[in-house]
């Protein structure tokens, strides 16, 4: 071949190179690094997140009560496959499709007086909907944000902040290992999510656009199929809503504090202790009820809930417990959630006999 002509052809190959290099990197979620059997070592891996900002494609959404986290800020998005849609149940999670991700990123302000400044992400979980069913995995976010690396092990992190009452609060912070993972999603031996039931989104989220259910939103976005109106919808009551009634309120807060172990078909089922919103009978809602094993944790007390009286209640004990072994819920928190505690005790104060 003339030499010219190979010139001609290396030529034309490296422009060809030079267009391929400077085409635009992919966009959205990576659904193959998603599905794929192993996590990605990176967060950035599933496009998720770009400059420090939720994709587009994300959905925001928050939770009517949310558990507790010692006091950090979380913010979740969901995340379909193209053509895919949430399935309505009107009982338990709603019904997810393969390929279907809850990202959920824990955060701390280092004032919670004012929670939109100087934020510090600490980790990203996700929860994956794969064809064999669900996985959770924990990352765990740089100094600069700028990426989040996986932690199956777990990971400590010493967070400092203010909180609303102007405190000073120091936090060794545990990001879950998968094993405790596994053991706080667990309904009949099987991982699923806690959160996303329609009673717990069965409320008003501010999009960028304006306050809506997220109910209705999600299905006028397509994302959402067989969902009644709002209305005709169960609803979980917000706990720190003093307009909502004192017995609602300290329900829906032990419902998502502690029935995700504390309920017929999970973890805790053999405790006959069940505080889960659906739970009626007042024996095993605790009240006059004795623990099944008394120990340390009973601290010398007879019954999990004594109407009129927080200081004789088991419950109450341990949810003002900070002490490993002692304290509820036992993995999740290092602190004790004041306001949640006052609500409690005043919950039992007023209870009748």
């Amino acid at each position: 071949m003339p030499a010219r002509g190979v010139f001609a052809r290396l030529a034309a190959l490296a422009a060809a190179l030079a267009c391929v290099s400077a085409a635009p990197a992919p966009k959205g979620p990576a659904l193959d690094v998603i599905l794929a059997e192993a996590p990605a070592p990176r967060l950035s891996d599933y496009r998720l997140f770009e400059d420090g900002r939720p994709d587009p494609a994300l959905t925001p959404y928050a939770l009517n009560t949310p558990l507790f986290s010692d006091y950090a800020e979380k913010f979740r998005h969901l995340w379909l496959p193209p053509g895919t849609k949430v399935r309505y149940r009107a009982d338990g999670v709603l019904e997810f499709p393969v390929g279907a991700m809850l990202v959920k990123t824990f955060a701390f302000p280092a004032d919670l007086r004012r929670p939109e400044q100087d934020v510090r992400w600490i980790e990203t979980r996700l929860l994956i909907r794969k064809a064999q069913g669900w996985t959770a995995l924990a990352y765990v976010w740089d100094a600069e944000r700028k990426d989040a690396v996986l932690k199956r092990a777990g990971a400590r992190v010493a967070v400092r902040f203010v909180d609303g009452q102007g405190r000073a609060r120091d936090v060794d912070y545990a990001v879950p290992n998968q094993n405790q993972c596994k053991e706080c999603h667990q309904l009949d031996r099987t991982l699923v999510p806690v959160g996303p039931k329609a009673r717990n989104l069965n409320g008003d989220f501010a999009y960028a656009d304006g306050r809506e259910n997220q109910l209705a939103r999600w299905a006028r976005m397509g994302l959402l199929e067989g969902a009644p109106k709002p209305a005709a919808a169960p609803r979980t009551p917000r706990w720190d809503d003093p307009t909502e009634p004192l017995a609602a309120r300290a329900r829906a807060y032990l419902d998502a504090n502690c029935a995700h172990c504390h309920q017929p078909r999970a973890i805790a089922s053999n405790s006959g202790l069940f505080l889960n919103l659906e739970e009626t009978r007042a024996a095993h809602l605790g009240v006059g009820k004795g623990p099944v094993a008394a120990g340390r944790g009973s601290g010398g007390l007879s019954v999990s809930l004594d109407p009129g009286h927080p200081d004789r209640s088991i419950l109450v004990y341990r949810i003002a417990s900070s002490e490993p072994g002692v304290m509820m819920p036992e993995l999740g928190r290092s602190l004790v959630h004041d306001e949640g505690v006052a609500l409690i005790r005043q919950w039992v104060a007023e209870m009748k006999p």
